[in-house]
């Protein structure tokens, strides 16, 4: 299919160069938890749904399920069906026979004086269970919701544990984000609790974090929505480390609250498998963050068994997934599904440059740390400031993954070579806040790793790529189309959170052909990324399909971005567009036109201002170009294909259909002579980024 301005899928394709494969050495097949190859066989098509049973054989239920899915309602698909757990039992209480004195987490200050905090299973069950009842004193139930926004200190978990055995459900805010971003996620969730910190460093700096608290229930009270109470976690037990006054009446030390209920311990609460665990919010083309909500059962039997089969977690690892928690990536692979699977893992506070390039592999040695899991992002960072670094320490690593974003071929050569000495195998995963789990992986033991792609389906997983039309594109064919999955799996979302219409038309409505048919089949998962399957199934991702921008594996809506824009007074219109970084992989960049009589400068500062305070610091625009009038179509769309392709130094493709083509000569002439003189020209434009650039924003 080709329109005006694309390239057609089989120009996309035509750049597909096929990478090598790497086998995994025989001493990782040799103690991996899955080696015996029989395991495809457990998950074929003709094995589905039952399969999954495997993973939640993982779990220790109170009830058994009596059906395994209810797919009566789709895409509303239900598992483990009237079953019944706990997902912090199943995290912390059941391992205390067998691995009460093993540590849980190994926290790490960003400070490197600072000593450690080890919370053994025994100390955690203890922790978790206090902070249940301090809850449970605020008259928090099963159903509730609670909204998070807290840094990477240890209290994170504990608080994510306590709310998950009393059924409340928990909404973690990514602490980056700004108080007003926290405070659009309370509202959506109904949440009349906000927990937070005073404070956490990061990069050097000790941050004023409860700052945003105070922004956040501002924002909050203005839609109608009363936070009743805020805890705040110290930074430093029995010391604020904020300058930002407390509200009387409001505001209350979580430490101090606690002290009230040490030693106390609460039941947890027997839940159905269908009960929500957590919401998570992530960006879409709307200016409202869409809340995937999670189940308990189907969820964490996929966390685990993810956990266990492909990052190869055993009791007797230590294992560092170094992200946050404020993401998904951090749920399923920092909480919930390694604890299940009674893992040791390492929290880290800080940046893993900081204070130099070696920080993280000095850390890798000191802990010995042999399972390591980090995104694209990081590794490149970590490779432009110190290709070098991790040869000087004695770590080793029998296992890397990689998440978030796709890894150029090179980056993973080095991640391989360098980082993992040529001993570690690879799993390059590739998944969503909205699949709970790695969707495409590698079996590390049994399947060959292959640069730049994220390997076949994971069990279970029925990748299938469709053009436009919903025809089927072969694998191998060459072609690139839309990533959909074909069946439902246990750590789908469930709906997005108060608005199931919202979760069709995003989800499920291109490529459902019969809105009345009650057979899955007819309900494909669209997963609104571009990809080419090769013959041997492995998958590469080329790039989003939608106006969402990938920044550091974190993603950025461009109607979040532009609404930030025009809250300043003197935009008239803006335009979010990614541009290549070659660190973060992309960032956004801001086109905005303005009213008469304002100084460019002043209002470029403002933009900036308003982006970091509205969504975050990782959304602000290294460049806000001030343009006479964006490039439009004649129905008035503004044309973020050309602004994009201005930006990344790409052919700008046939302008004469433009409303107004005159304007483009005048921005390029702008941007481009400004990058070029700032030395920030990209050496070479990738072909996919060429592709992502001409496919990006043509609906305006």
């Amino acid at each position: 299919m080709t329109t005006e301005g694309n390239v057609t899928e089989a120009e996309i394709a035509s750049h597909w160069k096929e990478e090598e494969l790497i086998h995994p050495s025989p001493g990782f097949i040799g103690q991996a938890n899955v080696s015996d190859p029989g395991v495809f066989d457990r998950f074929t098509p003709d094995k589905f749904p039952d399969c999954f049973i495997e993973y939640a054989n993982l779990l220790s239920w109170d009830k058994y399920w009596h059906t395994t899915l209810d797919d009566s309602n789709p895409p509303f698909f239900n598992w483990f069906v009237g079953g019944r757990l706990n997902a912090s039992y199943n995290c912390v209480d059941r391992h205390l026979e067998e691995h009460a004195n093993k540590a849980a987490f190994i926290w790490v200050s960003e400070l490197e004086h600072e000593p450690d905090i080890v919370l053994t299973f025994q100390e955690l069950y203890v922790r978790v269970n206090e902070t249940a009842s301090l809850l449970q004193s605020l008259g928090l139930k099963a159903g509730d919701r609670v909204t998070l926004h807290m840094p990477m200190i240890v209290e994170l978990p504990i608080t994510m544990l306590a709310c998950a055995r009393l059924g409340v459900i928990h909404s973690e805010v990514f602490g980056g984000f700004s108080g007003a971003a926290c405070g659009d996620r309370i509202v959506d969730s109904g949440s009349s609790i906000l927990i937070t910190a005073d404070a956490y460093h990061r990069a050097g700096t000790l941050l004023d974090h409860k700052i945003k608290a105070d922004e956040a229930v501002e924002v909050a009270n203005n839609e109608g929505v009363e936070v009743e109470k805020v805890l705040i976690w110290q930074r430093y037990p029995g010391k604020y480390s904020s300058p930002t006054p407390m509200v009387e009446g409001r505001d209350v030390f979580a430490n101090e609250l606690i002290e009230e209920h040490k030693g106390k311990k609460v039941a947890p609460v027997s839940l159905p498998a269908d009960h929500p665990l957590f919401l998570m919010y992530t960006s879409g083309t709307t200016a409202k963050p869409k809340g995937a909500q999670h189940s308990t059962g189907g969820y964490l039997a996929y966390a685990a068994g993810t956990s266990k089969y492909y990052q190869d977690i055993h009791p007797t690892d230590t294992y560092w997934c170094l992200a946050d928690i404020g993401w998904i990536t951090g749920h399923s692979y920092i909480v919930y599904g390694p604890l299940s699977v009674a893992a040791t893992g390492v929290l880290f506070e800080g940046v893993p440059n900081y204070p130099d390039p070696g920080r993280a592999w000095r850390e890798a040695e000191r802990l010995n740390v042999n399972i390591f899991h980090t995104a694209p992002t990081t590794i490149r960072m970590l490779r432009k400031a110190g290709p070098d670094e991790p040869a000087k320490y004695n770590y080793h690593f029998k296992h890397m993954t990689t998440v978030g974003e796709p890894i150029e071929p090179e980056v993973w050569r080095w991640y391989y070579d360098v980082v993992g000495k040529g001993e570690a195998a690879i799993v390059d995963t590739y998944w969503q806040t909205e699949t709970g789990g790695f969707i495409g992986v590698t079996m590390p033991a049994l399947q060959p790793m292959k640069p730049g792609s994220c390997g076949t389906g994971a069990l279970g997983i029925e990748h299938v790529v469709f053009d436009e039309n919903g025809n089927e594109i072969e694998p191998g064919s060459g072609v690139a189309g839309n990533v959909c999955i074909r069946n439902p799996w246990p750590g789908r979302m469930q709906t997005v959170w108060g608005d199931d219409q919202r979760f069709i038309d995003t989800y499920y409505a291109k490529f459902n052909r019969d809105p009345e048919s009650k057979d899955w089949r007819d309900w494909p998962y669209m997963t609104g990324d571009g990809g080419i399957q090769a013959a041997d199934g492995y998958l590469r991702v080329v790039g989003r399909l939608d106006d969402v921008i990938n920044v550091a594996g974190h993603r950025l809506g461009t109607k979040e971005l532009e609404s930030a824009t025009l809250t300043v007074e003197a935009v008239t219109e803006a335009a979010a567009v990614p541009a290549f970084d070659e660190l973060k992989g992309r960032s956004p960049e801001m086109y905005v036109s303005i009213h008469a009589g304002h100084d460019p400068d002043e209002v470029a500062t403002q933009v900036k201002a308003a982006i970091t305070q509205i969504i975050g610091p990782i959304a602000r625009p290294k460049y806000v170009w001030i343009a006479p009038d964006l490039p439009k179509t004649r129905s008035g769309k503004i044309m973020r294909r050309v602004t994009a392709a201005i930006s990344n130094f790409v052919d700008v493709g046939d302008v004469t259909t433009l409303a107004n083509p005159e304007v483009v000569d005048e921005i390029r002439e702008i941007v481009q002579q400004t990058k070029v003189a700032a030395g920030d020209v990209p050496a070479t434009v990738a072909k996919e980024m060429t592709e992502e650039v001409q496919r990006f924003g043509d609906e305006g």
